[in-house]
């Protein structure tokens, strides 16, 4: 097996194509395009697993496969894992995709990968034929009726410029056919990292994509396997990185804004302890922290390498291709990312709206009250009834709205009271408006001044995931997490539920 730096780093994709003419009839089929937001860990297509049945298992609906790549230099047909007994056909994982799909998932088919790139039978590299390389992925999009291809490019495949342009004069073809034959076809580039961005030869790799013309949907970059010899913090590090990455598209593409930037960008951890060693180890609270930032930001595909390695049956081992290396349970990494899966690819609903408040935030003594306007607007359509409701206030903070319904276009009160016993400290209320299929909300920062002493654990959150060990604050005590959680109030899940009473603080 090649070393897990090997697989991480090179997510060997060969998703692809054979053939000397472009595959397909061009009739548009019924492939959804991925949501907005969406955790897609990898699978390692060669261990003989089911990519359905792993999925299901680990409540992941979005794999992204791994990987697609010529069987010998200087063929332009792609196999998985390289491997002739396994073409690109309804034959090879066709039944797993199906089933994942009727189950409301999908695959990314990933091409490439460090294996792939340092053999030349990454697709690019060994086909000197444009056309055939263009062939290749629409095959693979036409076969499995998929919409986005992930490109692993790393190690020689950074290096290659023949490739590097073939490829994305491939990808400029393939968009201009999907566009002539009415499918939703997505492009991302899988891509190593420094803590601060890419490298110079990750770079040139999307400005030839730019001079190319072909648009790429989405940059992934790999956060892990630093080798720089130094200790890391895994969660910052994806934080820097990433930061480092959008100030890089951000000159590559000026006419973006922000939230489209962040919205073209994904991030890949290696859960547990990485190919370098302990120094990287990414952690379950790392995942937690993680999370928390890309839903934040936005980012478009969170992933982990991989779906195989995430369960605790090899402590102290580093990088494995079937365990993390650290204590934790079996899918915990998957748990912990899932619901990052989010965004609707249907057109908005005909009758919308928006919710705003004024002002957005104060600043009470224990035992004070305050108010705050909250307006609604027609955004689309027609004014309909919208349904006014409040949650996040904690123990010794109440908080209403009045009315509790009323027409879009229409304003009502946010009222806030606090007792003398309320916990110091700053709080998120959050006033959500839903009409039909439509719901908004906002935010409200309540400062609570002057109460009793703060617990030193943070306070809990209630749109936040939380896994085993994780400790809140709550209502003047700490809690401790079981296990993975989002959603559950502490002190409501009784003595057999999630959280433990750790006691006042």
């Amino acid at each position: 097996m090649r070393p897990v730096r090997t697989l991480l780093t090179a997510f060997v994709t060969a998703a692809a194509a054979a053939g000397l003419v472009t595959v397909g009839s061009g009739s548009a089929q019924a492939a959804t395009p991925l949501p907005a937001h969406v955790y897609a860990p990898y699978f390692e297509a060669w261990t003989g697993d089911s990519p359905a049945a792993l999925a299901e298992q680990s409540g992941s609906k979005y794999l992204t496969m791994a990987f697609l790549q010529a069987a010998s230099k200087g063929s332009c047909t792609p196999y998985w894992n390289g491997d002739s007994s396994t073409p690109v056909s309804s034959a090879s994982f066709g039944s797993d995709i199906s089933t994942i799909k009727a189950k409301g998932g999908d695959v990314i088919a990933s091409f490439g990968g460090y294996t792939a790139d340092n053999t030349g039978t990454e697709i690019a590299d060994s086909c000197t034929d444009v056309s055939q390389i263009a062939a290749a992925y629409e095959k693979v999009v036409t076969t499995y009726d998929i919409t986005r291809i992930d490109l692993d490019t790393e190690d020689n495949s950074l290096t290659n410029a023949a490739g590097i342009d073939r490829r994305n004069k491939a990808v400029k073809q393939v968009e201009d056919w999907a566009a002539a034959n009415g499918r939703a076809v997505e492009f991302s580039y899988t891509l190593p990292t420094t803590t601060h961005g890419l490298a110079s030869s990750g770079l040139a790799v999307l400005k030839n994509a730019v001079s190319n013309g072909a648009r790429i949907d989405v940059t992934n970059i790999m956060t892990f396997d630093y080798y720089d010899n130094a200790t890391h913090d895994m969660a910052n590090d994806t934080q820097t990185a990433a930061q480092g990455l959008h100030d890089q598209l951000a000159k590559l593409y000026p006419s973006k804004t922000d939230a489209q930037l962040w919205g073209s960008m994904g991030v890949i951890e290696m859960p547990g302890i990485d190919d370098f060693g302990a120094a990287e180890t990414f952690t379950t609270a790392n995942a937690t922290a993680v999370y928390n930032w890309a839903v934040d930001k936005g980012i478009n595909t969170l992933s982990i390498w991989a779906l195989q390695r995430d369960n605790g049956g090899c402590p102290g081992q580093g990088g494995s291709d079937s365990c993390s290396g650290i204590d934790q349970s079996t899918w915990q990494f998957a748990h912990t990312f899932e619901p990052f899966t989010s965004g609707s690819t249907t057109p908005p609903p005909a009758n919308d709206f928006s919710v705003s408040l004024s002002p957005a935030s104060a600043t009470v003594a224990a035992g004070g009250s305050t108010t705050s306007s909250v307006h609604t607007a027609v955004t689309a359509g027609s004014a309909q009834p919208v349904g006014l409701t409040v949650s996040g206030a904690p123990a010794g903070v109440t908080a209403s709205v009045s009315p509790g319904s009323v027409n879009a276009g229409g304003n009502a009160t946010l009222s806030v009271s606090t007792t003398s016993s309320a916990v110091s400290g700053t709080y998120a209320l959050t006033v959500t408006g839903k009409t039909g299929s439509a719901a908004h909300a906002a935010t409200y920062t309540l400062t609570v001044t002057g109460g009793a002493t703060a617990c030193s654990a943070a306070q809990w959150n209630k749109t936040a995931v939380y896994v085993g060990g994780n400790t809140v604050s709550y209502g003047g005590h700490t809690w401790k997490a079981k296990w993975w959680t989002t959603g559950e109030t502490p002190g409501t899940t009784g003595d057999w539920g999630v959280w433990q009473d750790l006691g006042a603080c």
